[in-house]
């Protein structure tokens, strides 16, 4: 349906809302019952009032005259005789313009309205030139603004997953001011159930903090299929390829520019914004809000709201509950800590040195002598960096030894600050003390001053 479609449509569906009015509202002088003297006075009566108009916001009047008319019309015609006619307005512009407007966006259909107009200017002047947003109407009337190059729209049908944990969709959006610092909220769905595996405020957006949460989502709910996500630095960062390729999960990347396929996550971000984020403030400019002092006391409050109030929730997609349809599938296998730890560890190659030793990031291992000259891999904790193992094609050759460490974790890992104490005044206020002593020594030597002998009071005595 054209735009022009859905307002001619709205144009019908309203005329018949004012007939339906005018029905009813000159149905007490219908009675055939009543004589001309009583039906006469029913109609000054109805003359004599206000009335709801058709949309019931605002009161008006009607004429006897014109409530004459819509009787008479009533008792001849019917229901359509109440009905308004259209409104016939002459085109305050010439046709042909219409015509040459509508001809510029066919010939070159990735011309838009403005640059329409500006053709219209240039050839018939811009006295004569119609303004962009009715040049806009003429195309939407004739379907001629879908796309810029005249396509029209591509169609998307509804998808779901089959099946719980066979594709998890993530995302990330801006927190609340905490702390005073920022903080982001990473989201992982499950495409089935709409149940929230992981959602957690997190101070910054990088790869090693989504991995937190990606690790914790997996250790309690099992490992999906697939991880779908866009193309943001946390989502495209080697260490999750390396995690994913572990795990066995396969993990794609919408299209740049395509987000279509994560309308679920994004529809779960906005329902946190509007339900739970305009409840909670980090700061004093929004008193009737629950105040936050730390990120701790954020994720605490939303992983109530999720679990009292998102999971519990009828769905407007699935008619259920995103806990009771998680819980439907049955229990979901969980992977054990060690293959987890083995899977969120990260990974470098570099090359042993004619010392045996191995440098990464300013930290220098010995490892074995027969690794010397040999490329190696390294495996570690990013956030514990004083010890590594250490792969040789494929094969575990020992763990390196610290022998410097530079770093005890790795740069794209840096840790949490935690969130300055709340500053506790000390009630002391140095000018007025300054202030006070100041009166003190004053008042002090107009005293002595009073008890002064002058040369005058000799005499006097």
């Amino acid at each position: 349906m054209t735009a022009a479609d859905r307002e001619a449509a709205a144009r019908r569906a309203r005329a018949q809302e004012i007939a339906l009015w005018r029905w009813t509202l000159v149905e007490p002088a219908m009675d055939p019952a009543l004589t001309a003297r009583q039906r006469g006075q029913v109609v000054r009566d109805l003359a004599s009032r206000e009335h709801a108009g058709p949309d019931g916001r605002r009161m008006v009047a009607v004429s006897r005259r014109t409530l004459d008319r819509w009787a008479v019309a009533r008792r001849d015609g019917g229901f359509d005789a109440l009905v308004p006619c259209p409104r016939q307005c002459a085109p305050r512009t010439d046709g042909e313009v219409v015509d040459l407007a509508v001809g510029l966006k066919m010939e070159n259909p990735q011309r838009t309205a403005a640059q329409v107009r500006q053709v219209l200017a240039a050839r018939l002047g811009w006295a004569q030139a119609p303004s962009e947003r009715a040049i806009q109407r003429w195309l939407a009337a004739r379907e001629l603004n879908t796309r810029p190059d005249g396509r029209p729209p591509e169609a998307f049908g509804r998808f779901e997953a089959g099946a719980v944990n066979e594709i998890w969709t993530a995302d990330l959006m801006n927190g609340p001011v905490v702390g005073g610092r920022d903080c982001y909220l990473s989201v992982i769905i499950d495409d089935r159930s709409r149940f929230l595996v992981a959602a957690r405020f997190v101070r910054r957006p990088d790869a090693f903090r989504f991995a937190g949460v990606f690790r914790s989502a997996l250790a309690a709910c099992g490992v999906p299929q697939v991880l779908y996500c866009d193309n943001g630095s946390c989502y495209a960062d080697k260490s999750l390829r390396r995690t994913c390729a572990v795990l066995g999960v396969r993990l794609t990347h919408s299209e740049p520019g395509r987000p279509m396929g994560r309308g679920k996550v994004e529809r779960v971000i906005e329902t946190v914004q509007q339900q739970f984020m305009v409840e909670v403030a980090g700061d004093e400019r929004h008193p009737a809000r629950h105040p936050v002092s730390s990120l701790d006391e954020l994720n605490r409050l939303l992983e109530a709201w999720v679990r009292v109030v998102y999971h519990a929730r009828p769905h407007s997609g699935t008619g259920q509950a995103p806990r009771d349809r998680w819980e439907a599938a049955g229990p979901q296998f969980l992977p054990d800590s060690g293959r987890l730890r083995q899977a969120f560890a990260w990974s470098e190659v570099r090359l042993v040195r004619k010392t045996a030793t191995v440098e990464l990031e300013k930290n220098v291992y010995s490892v074995d002598p027969f690794l010397a000259g040999r490329k190696v891999e390294l495996v570690f904790d990013p956030a514990d960096m004083s010890e590594a193992d250490v792969y040789w094609q494929g094969r575990k050759a020992g763990r390196g030894v610290p022998q410097v460490i530079g770093r005890h974790s790795h740069p794209k890992a840096p840790p949490d600050e935690d969130d300055p104490p709340p500053l506790k005044l000390t009630g002391t206020d140095y000018l007025g003390i300054v202030a006070a002593a100041g009166d003190a020594g004053l008042a002090a030597r107009l005293r002595l001053s009073a008890l002064d002998d002058g040369p005058g009071q000799e005499g006097q005595r």
